[in-house]
């Protein structure tokens, strides 16, 4: 205490000075009304500066909520994209299915869910994302994930109760039908295990009009992914030496570098489609048999 009496004796004449300097501007805005408004001008510039990095970082700290808000806002509106709704052919009598079906009558074919990557990898030849949803919420084996730019990041192949992995695209034994959205020609995509960056396109027939920068679609033929999602661009062309066909490397448009938020879709009808094809091939089978 003796302390700050001697601090304030020995400065007294600065704090008299100051005071009154106070006083003085006071007196001044307070009646001048020129002066007046020029200090309300520069009050209001200087709490405005003030204001604006303060809601800086306050949006800083807030960017998690809004990032789930959004995420799951796009989440509602890729479910209301038309290209995940079938429209049933009414040539033939229709029975009424469970599946939900829009106000026009189509029937639902895809169903968003929005996640979070908790675990990611890319620095393995087999290489895995881990998200924070599981059989509890609706997952199951073979349901495809993009990423929130809506690019085709790997498909499901593990479920627990509330986390599941997913078979990156970055996986040397993961292949995805794949097309030319020019050309409409179909191959097989797959990683060679070198670059994550890239992912190579095999089986493109050399009559396929194909160049640089080409985009590349998840394929119609695929029972995991909608159709026309962009993969990447035709980042370099070679031919297959013991095929004949085009080689295409592919530089992927989803970043597996920062996967943060992802869609997992379901295909409703994945069940229907593959028992068909597996029903086909043993009727195939059993006609070879039959013919023997």
């Amino acid at each position: 205490m003796r302390n700050i009496f001697l601090f304030l004796r020995r400065f007294s004449v600065f704090f008299a000075f100051l005071i009154l300097q106070i006083i003085s501007l006071w007196f001044l805005v307070s009646y001048n009304r020129f002066h007046r408004a020029k200090f309300l001008g520069i009050a209001t510039e200087i709490t405005g500066r003030i204001n604006t990095q303060y809601n800086k970082v306050e949006d800083y700290f807030s960017l998690k909520q809004e990032n789930l808000r959004l995420h799951r806002l796009n989440d509602s509106l890729l479910n209301l994209l038309p290209g995940n709704f079938v429209r049933p052919d009414t040539g033939v009598r229709l029975v009424k299915d469970s599946l939900p079906y829009d106000t026009l009558g189509h029937y639902r074919h895809y169903y968003f869910r929005e996640a979070t990557v908790v675990y990611n990898t890319v620095s393995s030849q087999k290489n895995y994302i881990q998200v924070n949803r599981g059989s509890k919420q609706g997952i199951k084996d073979n349901m495809a994930v993009i990423s929130s730019d809506g690019y085709p990041v790997g498909i499901i192949v593990n479920v627990s109760n509330n986390f599941s992995e997913a078979m990156s695209l970055l996986h040397v034994q993961n292949t995805v039908n794949a097309s030319l959205k020019r050309s409409g020609d179909f191959g097989t995509l797959q990683w060679d295990g070198k670059d994550p960056r890239f992912l190579i396109l095999k089986n493109i027939p050399k009559s396929a009009s194909v160049k640089e920068g080409d985009t590349i679609l998840t394929s119609a033929y695929s029972y995991n992914f909608p159709p026309g999602y962009m993969i990447g661009t035709v980042a370099g062309i070679s031919i297959d030496n013991v095929t004949g066909f085009f080689s295409l490397k592919v530089k992927t448009a989803a970043n597996f570098f920062d996967l943060q938020k992802v869609h997992i879709i379901e295909n409703l009808q994945y069940d229907e489609q593959v028992n068909l094809s597996d029903e086909t091939k043993q009727k195939m089978d059993q006609l070879k048999l039959n013919r023997k």
